[in-house]
C-alpha cells in the first residue's frame, strides 16, 4: 500500500518537517499537527502482494523499492511515499524519534565539522564534494535489560613500611564477595543488515523522553527501512554491548584494594521487555579522491561519525610537534635534576 499525505489546501503532497514537528506543504506553505490530521485526505493504493514495484498516486510513475523500504520518495516527481503495509501487525514500530534538523542544517553542520578536521586533507576540508545527503529512520530494538550477577575475587592491600635499617612489604589477602541486580533501560541496536553497525552505536546518545508513539506521518518524506533481525537474534549483541558497562559497574564496588584477581564473574542478564523503534539518522556520501566515504550523523541531536580521509603530511607534522614538546620537557626536567639526556 502506497501513502501520500495531500495537503487539505491545495492537494498537493505533504512532508514532515522536523523545525515545526508538523506536516508541511511545499506548495502553497500549508501545515497540519499531525495529531489533527484529517485520514480523509490520506491517498492510499493497494498491491497485492510485497511486491518491489509501487505505483505512484501523484504522477504514475513506478516506484521501485526493496523488500525493506517502508518510506521513500518518487524519482520523478518527489513526492513523498509510505509503504504502510509494510509497516503493520509485526512490523509496526511501537515509538519513534522524529527529526529535529532539517535537511539544510545537516548540510551546513557537515561542512563545519569537515572544516575542523586538523589532520584531513585541505581539499576533503572544503566540504564542497557531497554526493548526496539522505534522511532515513533506521530500524533499532530497544531493549530493557535486568542483570544478576555473582562475583568472587581476591584483593590485595600491601603496606611498606621501615623499622631500623629494613624495609618490610605486608601483603593481606582479602576474600571478596559480590551479589549485583542491575538493569539497564533502553538499551539501543541497529537491526538493518544494510546499516553499518559500528557507525550506528557511535551516533548514541539519543534523547528518549523524546520518543514518541508511532503514526506513519513522520516519515514522509524521508526513507526508512524495516528491521531484518527480530529482537531474539540480536539479544547476544545487546548483551555484548553492556558487557564492558557491567565490568566498569562491579569494579566500583571493590575498592580500596591494591590489586583484585577475579575467580569468578558470572552474569545473568535477561530481557525485561523490547520494543522496535525508528530512530532518525541523516547519512552523507562524499566524494573524495576517486572514494566514496560514508558518514552519519544524528537527526536529532546532530553528532556526526564516520572515518575521513587523513593527511600523512599533515599527521608527520603534528606528530613532530608533539615528540618535540616532549623532547623539550623531558630535557628540562632532566636538567632540573642534575642529569641531561640525549
Amino acid at each position: 500500500m502506497l501513502v501520500h499525505y495531500k495537503c487539505p489546501s491545495c492537494g498537493a503532497d505533504m512532508e514532515y518537517d522536523s523545525r515545526s514537528g508538523r506536516l508541511a506543504c511545499d506548495s502553497c506553505g500549508h501545515a497540519e499537527h499531525i495529531d489533527t490530521y484529517d485520514d480523509v485526505n490520506i491517498s492510499q493504493s493497494f498491491e497485492a502482494d510485497e511486491a518491489k514495484e509501487y505505483h505512484c498516486e501523484n504522477c504514475g510513475a513506478v516506484v521501485l523499492t526493496d523488500a525493506d523500504t517502508t518510506a521513500t520518495s518518487c524519482s520523478f516527481c518527489g513526492a513523498g511515499v509510505v509503504l504502510a503495509d509494510r509497516l503493520s501487525g509485526d512490523l509496526a514500530p511501537a515509538k519513534v524519534i522524529p527529526f529535529t534538523i532539517s535537511k539544510e542544517e545537516a548540510m551546513q553542520a557537515f561542512k563545519k565539522w569537515c572544516k575542523n578536521g586538523r589532520l584531513t586533507p585541505k581539499g576533503f576540508m572544503t566540504a564542497d564534494r557531497v554526493k548526496n545527503i539522505t534522511g532515513m529512520y533506521v530500524p533499532f530494538w530497544m531493549y530493557d535489560l535486568d542483570n544478576d550477577v555473582d562475583v568472587k575475587a581476591t584483593g590485595t592491600k600491601v603496606r611498606t613500611y621501615r623499622r631500623g635499617d629494613y624495609r618490610y612489604t605486608e601483603t593481606k589477602y582479602y576474600r571478596v564477595y559480590r551479589d549485583i541486580d542491575v538493569s539497564y533501560l533502553k538499551v539501543p541496536v541497529d537491526a538493518s543488515e544494510k546499516m553499518n553497525d559500528e557507525l550506528m552505536d557511535k551516533l548514541e546518545p539519543y534523547d528518549y523522553n523524546k520518543l514518541e508513539s508511532f503514526k506513519t506521518p513522520y516519515l514522509a518524506g524521508y526513507l526508512a527501512e524495516k528491521y531484518n533481525y527480530t529482537d531474539e537474534e540480536l539479544f547476544d549483541r545487546v548483551k555484548a554491548k553492556i558487557r564492558g558497562f557491567l565490568d566498569t559497574y562491579i569494579a566500583s564496588t571493590i575498592r580500596g584494594y591494591s590489586s583484585v584477581s577475579y575467580q569468578q564473574k558470572n552474569i545473568r542478564t535477561k530481557q525485561a521487555n523490547s520494543y522496535y523503534v525508528l530512530l532518525p539518522v541523516w547519512m552523507v556520501y562524499y566524494d573524495f579522491d576517486q572514494q566514496e566515504h560514508t558518514f552519519a550523523m544524528n537527526g536529532q541531536t546532530g553528532k556526526i561519525v564516520g572515518k575521513p580521509p587523513l593527511s600523512y603530511s599533515k599527521a608527520a607534522i603534528w606528530f613532530s610537534s608533539i615528540a618535540g614538546g616532549s623532547f623539550v620537557l623531558m630535557k628540562a626536567i632532566a636538567i632540573m635534576l642534575g642529569g641531561d639526556i640525549l
